[in-house]
This record gives structure tokens, sequence and C-alpha cells, in this order.
């Protein structure tokens, strides 16, 4: 009986795993079933924190926005701010406010006395 020589397709998705799993430590990036799990691991952990991350910068920009409109003086908070924001029409979104909080406090500060009037 003739030897059979396998094709390359196996080979060729192993090889496609070891180089996702390249950088991982010890076994989980030398053995082909232990880099498998931890590449499944490692996409769902992935697509977990996208959105955490989404939640956790919105809430880091919610938090500069209120911090500089009540260190205006004015008795302001973030709530009246953003409600102000959508009566008046003028769409800024929270990532913008809190660049122009931390690089220029006085903008903010006119764009919140100009909504009041």
């Amino acid at each position: 009986m003739t030897r059979v020589r396998r094709g390359y397709i196996a080979r060729r998705r192993r090889t496609k795993i070891r180089l996702f799993a390249a950088t991982f430590q010890g076994a989980h990036s030398r053995l082909t079933r232990a880099a498998t799990q931890q590449k499944m691991r490692a996409l769902v952990s992935a697509h977990r924190d996208r959105g955490k991350q989404k939640r956790y910068f919105r809430r880091l920009w919610i938090t500069r926005i209120n911090a500089v409109t009540r260190e205006n003086g004015v008795c302001y908070s973030y709530s009246r701010l953003m409600h102000n924001l959508y009566k008046r029409q003028l769409l800024l979104n929270r990532k913008i406010l809190a660049q122009i909080a931390i690089l220029n406090k006085n903008c903010l500060h006119i764009i919140s006395n100009e909504i009041i009037k």
C-alpha cells in the first residue's frame, strides 16, 4: 500500500492559530489545543472589553465636564448643562465637551453662559 500524503489545510489552520498565539506565554503559544482555547478566551475578552471601554470613557468624559462646570462658580451641574445644550440644539458630544473642558476652560464657561441666556 502506498503512503498517503496529507494535505496542507490542517497545517495552515494550525499555523494561523500559532501566529495569533505567538505572544502568549508557555504552552499557550506552543501546543495547538491550548493555543486554540486561549485564542477563544482572548477573543471573548476583547469583545467584552470593547463595550467596557466605551462605558469607561463616557464616565470619564462626564466626570471631566461636571468638574469644570461646577468649578465655574455658577450654580450649575452637568445634567443642567446637557439639558440646556439639547434644548438649544447645540450638538456637541461628550468627548468634544471634555476636550474643551481640559484644554480651554474659558471656552466651556462661555458656552454655558450663552446657553443660559
